[in-house]
């Protein structure tokens, strides 16, 4: 039996792409090939080019030399968990790690923007600033050993506003405009100031079930308010946490659910888009 197959050589420089992201908190520069594969990536901190193919040595040094500062190690990586695994082999339209906070929104008004002259302000503005505000919060765990997604599309255009994965469990987070207004709670329903209350908790709970069903495990639904001016819980809703946006911190210091290699193995699964498709 014939071995492997093997391209008629290694890509030239001209074909790679130089893309920034994270991992485990530390700052990256992937290279990939016009087929979207990591061929190698820069570690800025550590001064290392984790190189997998020395076939593509010269090519990937060559992309990366306008970002290289001072001399660099360079060789192959270390032995890549499953997690790392699973990353390495997403086609970059398949990977919801690069979606910013309210990305569905941000693309909806790029799309169709608001008349410049309307008599109430635009509900997508300001359910964007909300997310925004909730996902820079929620950001700020990774620190903690915590993975965030935002923006998790779900079938039927469904989607989940953030899913948070940390040593205190998964959650799924919706992100609530309460701006100066006072909340209150008797679930099912929320009431923003005098708007009539909707069965908004309902909606909340959905999205965590349908979470749990796509990654085979338990995940707990949590209502971000934004600036409210007061809560007021007047039925403890069931199985829902709820917290203001400048308590989101608090996560941070639960744990004990979690080990580092099952967060990072959660992440893996939650940012392939294909991951989803069953929820």
């Amino acid at each position: 039996m014939s071995g492997p197959r093997r391209l008629p050589g290694p890509p030239g420089p001209g074909r790679l792409r130089v893309v920034p992201g994270t991992h485990q908190g530390q700052e990256r520069l992937y290279v990939r090939a016009a087929d979207g594969r990591v061929l190698a990536w820069y570690d800025r901190e550590a001064a290392r080019v984790h190189l997998p193919a020395e076939d593509d040595r010269e090519a990937v040094l060559e992309a990366l030399g306008p970002f290289l500062a001072g001399p660099v190690a360079v060789g192959p990586p270390p032995v890549p968990t499953p997690a790392d695994l699973a990353r390495l082999s997403l086609r970059p339209d398949d990977d919801l790690a690069p979606n910013r906070p309210g990305e569905a929104l941000l693309v909806a008004l790029e799309r169709d923007p608001a008349p410049a002259r309307r008599l109430r302000p635009d509900p997508r503005r300001r359910a964007l600033a909300a997310e925004r505000a909730t996902g820079e919060a929620l950001d700020r765990l990774e620190g903690a050993g915590w993975r965030v997604l935002h923006s998790v599309p779900l079938p039927g255009g469904d989607r989940i506003h953030h899913l948070v994965i940390g040593p205190g469990g998964l959650f799924t987070v919706h992100s609530l405009y309460a701006r100066k207004q006072r909340v209150r709670v008797a679930d099912p329903s929320v009431a923003l100031g005098r708007h009539e209350p909707e069965p908004l908790l309902r909606g909340v709970r959905a999205a965590a079930a349908r979470a749990s069903h796509a990654l085979t495990a338990e995940v707990h639904p949590l209502l971000a308010l934004t600036g409210p001016a007061g809560l007021r819980v007047t039925a403890p809703p069931r199985g829902v946490r709820i917290l203001r946006d400048t308590d989101l911190a608090d996560l941070a210091r639960a744990g004990g659910v979690l080990k580092p290699a099952d967060v990072e193995a959660l992440h893996a699964m939650a940012r392939d888009r294909g991951t989803w498709a069953r929820a």
